[in-house]
């Protein structure tokens, strides 16, 4: 016990930051610039870093010195040894109970330590003390790529003995040769845990946690790699989220580029996408509807505004309309067609469009490849806005491709169905303007949003809600 009554007392050690004093909670490592954690305080580091780290520092030289603190922790007690070879400071740690597998704020193990500075004697101490010889860092690496990379042969030969799988590596498409390049937005993939129950299929979100907090992960398919158009799709959608911020858009938490698989977080939405709510709700009360209006008219008004671009949407339909915790409407989905700019307020699409039974709100110009502007998201948002006041699709029971080619070929409009004391003065006159055949006639969502003000203003002025609203509020 000695040994480990030694470490406990602080002695003299050899790392690269020169003699300075560290806190217990730290690790021995100086924390990345690209890393989401870092902070003013110093890491420290030992003296070989994971074969996967893209900083990947020298080792310390001989004269640089660094005297351990007395309330080192036992985890950091016990990796220190490690990476000094300590075969009975380990021992001695293990022996008082210090967990073989404990980790430091990198995720690094024991193991990872002794298999960089290739301590044989260590490393097959840890074995037999049942070390997990598949854990993996923050980065990935396990022990046996460790060692493999600093050439350690005869430690990476007893770790593949023991059955050690060496994680094989994979550039993606968006990988930096400069970590310095690394996206800001960057996320540690090892930070994400999605359940492995989940379907993982293409454009599919998936609920995970990301440092305790529910997110949604979009995840690249496997098969998209190697498809530059599937890539660029990517890389457009990031560039867009990147840069929006709105109540009333969906917001972007960060991504993963660096790793396989590719992904992009962004926050966790409880109540779901407005599709589902309306097969739940049916018809919504005026106040409700009109509220949710707002909440769409506001977002999208957002998203026309931006510059130096418009973000034309092109698919605005429930499914990509997110209910948050407190039943704010969110926009999400867009980013997702790409778009052959034309002029500065007009554009087509870059691909033709597929048509499926979730595209009964595209508008005419996207369904027959005309050249269009933002009055195509003005169109989806009165379709949106009917159905949220009658309860049904347009043309239901129609299927889909019915409805669509009746809208946009034959220029047919659904009719109002629900009597008229269910809609506020003028929003009839609003919807049909939206939905109107000649772009130039559509309004914008800034006026959108005045109009439907006015409305509610009037409705909650004149006493409309009660006296000429007798559905229960939903």
């Amino acid at each position: 016990m000695e040994r480990a009554a030694q470490l406990k007392r602080g002695i003299s050690r050899q790392f690269s930051t020169g003699s300075m004093k560290l806190s217990a909670k730290f690790s021995f490592k100086r924390q990345s610039s690209m890393d989401p954690r870092s902070n003013n305080n110093a890491r420290f580091r030992f003296g070989r870093q994971s074969s996967l780290d893209p900083l990947r520092r020298t080792p310390p030289t001989k004269d640089e010195e660094f005297t351990l603190p007395g309330n080192l922790d036992s985890t950091m007690q016990l990796l220190f040894a490690a990476c000094k070879g300590d075969v009975e400071g380990v021992k001695d740690l293990l022996d008082d109970g210090v967990d073989v597998n404990s980790i430091d704020l990198d995720g690094r193990t024991a193991l990872h330590i002794a298999a960089c500075e290739g301590h044989v004697d260590v490393a097959q101490l840890l074995l037999n003390r049942k070390a997990n010889i598949d854990a993996r860092d923050r980065w990935g690496s396990t022990a046996a790529a460790d060692a493999k990379y600093y050439g350690h042969v005869e430690t990476y030969n007893i770790l593949k003995a023991r059955g050690a799988k060496v994680p094989k590596t994979r550039k993606t498409p968006m990988a930096v040769a400069n970590p310095r390049q690394v996206p800001e937005y960057e996320l540690n993939p090892l930070e994400l845990q999605i359940r492995k129950s989940d379907g993982i299929s293409k454009g599919t979100y998936q609920v995970a946690k990301w440092n305790g907090t529910k997110v949604s992960v979009k995840i690249l398919d496997k098969d998209s790699y190697s498809d530059p158009e599937s890539i660029n799709a990517f890389k457009h959608e990031l560039t867009l989220l990147e840069k929006v911020r709105h109540p009333n858009v969906v917001q972007f938490v960060g991504a993963v580029t660096q790793n396989v698989p590719m992904m992009i977080v962004s926050e966790y939405h409880p109540g779901g996408d407005l599709r589902a709510y309306l097969q739940k709700k049916g018809r919504l009360s005026p106040s409700k509807a009109l509220r949710f209006a707002l909440d769409i008219a506001r977002g999208m008004n957002y998203l026309h505004e931006c510059k130096p671009d418009p973000i034309i949407h092109c698919d605005l339909r429930p499914k990509n309309i997110l209910l948050d915790s407190s039943g704010q409407l969110k926009i999400a989905g867009f980013g997702l067609i790409r778009l052959a700019k034309i002029s500065p307020d007009k554009a087509r699409l870059a691909r033709p469009f597929t048509i499926d039974e979730s595209n009964l709100y595209i508008a005419p110009e996207i369904y027959k490849d005309e050249l269009f502007d933002r009055g195509v998201d003005v169109y989806s948002f009165g379709l949106i806005l009917y159905e949220m006041l009658e309860g049904v699709q347009p043309f239901h029971p129609k299927a889909p491709e019915e409805a669509v080619k009746l809208m946009c070929v034959d220029v047919k409009r659904p009719s109002f169905k629900s009597k008229s004391k269910y809609y506020p003065p003028d929003l009839k006159e609003l919807i049909e303007e939206c939905w109107y055949p000649d772009l130039a006639i559509r309004p914008k969502f800034s006026e959108i949003i005045i109009r439907l003000d006015k409305i509610v203003g009037n409705c909650s002025k004149n006493g409309w809600w009660k006296d000429a609203f007798k559905l229960p509020w939903k």
